[in-house]
C-alpha cells in the first residue's frame, strides 16, 4: 500500500469509496499509479478531515503542528516521517522539485496531501490546501 493510501485509510472510514479504491490497488502496481488510483469519492458523505485530525491531536501527548507540517501530520497518523518516507510520498504524488530541498518539498507535500484528501471526499478548509 502506498503512503498516501495509508494516509487515506488512517483518516477516512474503511467503508469510504476512496479507501476501498486505495486498498484494492494491487501491490505490484508502481507507486505513482497506486497514489493516483483513489479517484474522487462519488456519493459518499464528506469526511471532516480537520475535525478528525484535531481530535487525534487532542488525544496525542505530543504537541504536533499537523496544520502546516507534513512531518507532524505523518507522526500524528502513526506513520514513518523520515526523509526517506517523505521522498517516497513525494514520488507517489509526482513532486517535480528537488527532493534534496526538504523544506520546499515538505511544504509542497503538506499542501498536496490536503488537496488529495479533498479530491477523495475529504472536507478540508481552503487554508490547509493553499
Amino acid at each position: 500500500m502506498s503512503i498516501f493510501s495509508t494516509i487515506l485509510s488512517k483518516i477516512f472510514p474503511s467503508s469510504h469509496p476512496a479507501v476501498q479504491a486505495a486498498t484494492a490497488t494491487p501491490e505490484a502496481a508502481p507507486a505513482a499509479e497506486a497514489a493516483s488510483a483513489p479517484a474522487a469519492a462519488p456519493a459518499a458523505e464528506p469526511v471532516d478531515v480537520e475535525a478528525i485530525l484535531t481530535s487525534l491531536a487532542d488525544q496525542n501527548p505530543e504537541k504536533l503542528n499537523w496544520r502546516t507540517s507534513i512531518v507532524d501530520l505523518m507522526k500524528l497518523l502513526g506513520l514513518d516521517s523520515s526523509l526517506a518516507a517523505r521522498k517516497q510520498l513525494a514520488e507517489e504524488l509526482k513532486y517535480s522539485g528537488d527532493t534534496n530541498d526538504s523544506a520546499a518539498m515538505n511544504i509542497w507535500l503538506h499542501k498536496q496531501v490536503m488537496t488529495k484528501l479533498a479530491e477523495n471526499g475529504g472536507k478540508v478548509p481552503d487554508d490547509l490546501k493553499n
